[in-house]
């Protein structure tokens, strides 16, 4: 497994080592010995599970706020998406800055959001899924989230297309109009 460090301090790429043979292939996606390893030590509670039927889909920018903030291990199962994390902690150098990435059942990538970032993700073809395992519970009351494309973060979503939104993900406000609890 290799872990990568990215230009936004926290949000790290995972690469399994995958092997292959007649059968098919095999790979671990979460290694607790390897994370920590690299500095990473999470206690994950809860895996969850989208599908995706069209293409355009763009589900977020979402965040809880703290004291249920959520690390993320993001991957894709089935086709392709653009994975987009933006850091949302007060006082950060990279605050207000996003990183993406495409993630695929093919490339099998994935990617480690920490608390203090947004979080949303386009697919890139039709019939997508996409799991992640987080830190800590669902909670709506600490529910948040931001405009997919507001113009002061200026995310270059990789289709142009009118995507296809939930009305919450509509209806999300601008970062500079969001109440956030997280500091660098």
């Amino acid at each position: 497994m290799k872990i990568t460090e990215t230009e936004l301090q926290g949000i790290r790429i995972i690469e399994p080592s995958v092997f292959s043979d007649h059968r098919g292939w095999f790979m671990e996606t979460y290694s607790e010995e390897i994370f920590r390893k690299h500095g990473v030590s999470l206690n994950f509670v809860q895996d969850n599970h989208s599908y995706s039927a069209n293409k355009g889909t763009l589900r977020g920018l979402h965040y809880q706020l703290n004291p249920k903030a959520q690390t993320k291990l993001v991957r894709c199962t089935r086709g392709s998406i653009y994975d987009v994390a933006v850091d949302i902690r007060k006082g950060s150098p990279s605050f207000g800055q996003w990183f993406g990435i495409e993630l695929s059942a093919e490339n099998k990538k994935q990617l480690l959001i920490p608390q203090g970032f947004a979080h949303g993700f386009m697919t890139l073809v039709e019939d997508a899924e996409v799991q992640y395992r987080v830190d800590e519970f669902y909670s709506p009351e600490c529910d948040g989230g931001i405009l997919w494309n507001d113009p002061s973060i200026g995310i270059e979503w990789p289709i142009d297309v009118v995507p296809v939104l939930s009305a919450k993900d509509e209806k999300a406000p601008l970062l500079k109009d969001t109440d956030l609890n997280f500091n660098y």
